[in-house]
């Protein structure tokens, strides 16, 4: 019987992959197995065949090349113009360092066979035989930091939780992403869940937890179907549920269905509708640690961080340490997406630039024209200019530049950019997205929108542009969350960096 594999992720099936899995299931001899993406998304659907000599890939595969691959006998490996070779060996996935994406693309997604025998359950295996302080100071040892954009030590969190003193504690994930440019969370929940499933039982065997959810955004529904799925698979394997492979050790967890409103990516607003109350930020203290879900000590962390788990207990945190620079430690799923000619995901450890991964792994823009700025964070993130893409991705260096790395999204933009529509964008993005519970957020994002209109009209510029850096200022330290506290940092890098996309009337009387 020979296999082929199809993605299942929604990235894949957009384009076409659930017709290509039809055509081809028909077929005499063969399985079909769908597969999560392996992330190089400009070459979606990607079809493997396993052969002798590896799974050969061929992409992007459509419906009506089905009978031409047949006649070039793909399921041989056989020759045709979208024969990629054996992926393993495409320099795209050769040059990554994948220790969280290791299986991705490569197994079933709810095959927990399959996923035992690539490696899967290891770290949980150990994490059975060890005490919670002797997870927690592996996870400490490793140097892991939260990956959802804070970047806030996870051993010193998890040490708080498993020090709090309660009759019941809480392990939350956050799979809210909302980010511009990201899909490593929804790429894990699609593609290797399993993982994800291991990472939060350690954890809660870790601080004594024994109940954990997974709040995931409304719009993946296929990554909610495919949790449940695997969930469902975890615990019939006796990996989840009640005496954990025969041990006193238990942890349930189940998948609640987001709000659909960007702020509930927010931690303490995810628990608030979690809670079933409408998403608003909590004020701090308490921290979520000592008083989180229902009033318990709580662990949330974002599904990158879970899922570095597993190997951090599986290879020790001196493994995982090895990777990385300075206090940046380990790699993080660079998702690289906007004007770009190679879109997907790139594992990498911290310390390679920005120029590496647009011009090495994105292949430079789509339209062929220079970078002009790439957005890194998300829509809260700043606007680096082509001048720095020389910049390492390390947490410290970019809070030196006032930018952040948060969730390791980028978005490219070529020289035709307006940058002052951007900025504009970044004000009405936090308007529209403002839970609405602070002053600064909620009325000085519908200022900033008003201010910037009438810098680029030539109205009072220099006046504007300094009551737009006062505004600016004032939410940063009075906003609750980093919805208000961060939204100046792309206004204010894009007028830094871009002063000429403010000054339109006067180009217009220049010309």
């Amino acid at each position: 019987m020979i296999k082929v594999y199809v993605p299942r992720d929604s990235a894949a099936r957009s384009v076409g992959a659930d017709e290509v899995a039809g055509a081809i299931a028909g077929l005499e001899g063969v399985t079909v197995v769908r597969n999560g993406s392996r992330g190089l998304f400009w070459l979606e659907p990607m079809v493997e065949v396993e052969t002798s000599g590896g799974r050969i890939a061929y992409g992007p595969v459509s419906e009506a090349d089905i009978p031409s691959l047949l006649a070039a006998r793909f399921l041989q490996g056989g020759a045709h113009q979208l024969r990629l070779g054996n992926i393993e060996d495409h320099p795209y996935l050769r040059n990554q360092e994948r220790l969280t994406f290791v299986r991705c693309g490569l197994t079933d997604p709810l095959s927990v066979a399959d996923y035992i025998a690539h490696s899967g359950f290891e770290g949980l295996k150990k994490a059975l035989t060890l005490d919670g302080g002797a997870i927690v100071g592996q996870v400490t040892e490793s140097g892991l930091r939260g990956r959802g954009g804070a970047g806030f030590p996870t051993g010193i969190k998890w040490k708080t939780v498993l020090d709090a003193q309660s009759d019941q504690k809480y392990i939350c994930c956050n799979a809210d992403e909302g980010d511009s440019g990201t899909f490593a969370d929804r790429m894990v929940m699609e593609g290797d869940p399993l993982m994800l499933i291991e990472g939060m039982t350690i954890a809660g065997l870790a601080v004594g937890a024994s109940k954990g959810y997974v709040y995931i955004r409304s719009e993946y529904p296929d990554a909610i179907a495919t949790m449940q799925q695997a969930i469902a698979a975890a615990v019939a394997a006796n990996w989840l549920g009640a005496t954990i492979q025969g041990t006193d050790k238990s942890f349930d967890l189940e998948v609640r269905r987001g709000a659909g409103a960007y702020i509930c990516g927010e931690e303490t607003a995810m628990l608030e509708s979690l809670e079933g109350k409408r998403g608003m930020v909590r004020p701090k203290p308490p921290i979520p640690a000592l008083e989180g879900l229902f009033g318990k000590p709580t662990v949330i962390n974002n599904v990158l961080s879970f899922a570095a788990v597993p190997y951090i207990l599986a290879a020790s945190g001196a493994a995982y340490k090895n990777y990385g620079m300075g206090r940046s430690r380990g790699t993080l799923p660079f998702q690289i997406a906007g004007n770009i000619k190679q879109g997907g995901l790139v594992e990498k450890a911290f310390g390679i630039t920005l120029r590496q991964l647009i011009e090495d792994f994105g292949g430079g823009t789509f339209s062929g024209k220079p970078v002009r700025a790439v957005q890194v964070g998300g829509p809260l993130g700043s606007y680096i200019p082509a001048s720095q893409l020389d910049m390492p991705m390390d947490y410290e260096t970019f809070a030196a530049a006032g930018a952040m790395v948060g969730h390791g999204g980028l978005v490219v933009f070529d020289d035709t950019v307006d940058m002052a529509a951007q900025a504009r964008f970044a004000m009405e993005f936090c308007a529209i997205e403002s839970c609405g519970k602070c002053t600064p957020c909620r009325i000085g994002s519908t200022r900033g929108v008003e201010v910037i209109d009438k810098i680029v009209a030539g109205v009072e510029r220099e006046a504007n542009l300094e009551l737009l850096s006062d505004l600016c200022q004032t939410m940063v330290d009075g906003s609750l969350c980093a919805m208000g506290g961060l939204t100046p940092l792309p206004v204010l890098s894009a007028v830094k960096h871009f002063p000429e996309d403010f000054d339109k009337p006067s180009q217009i009387a220049a010309e």
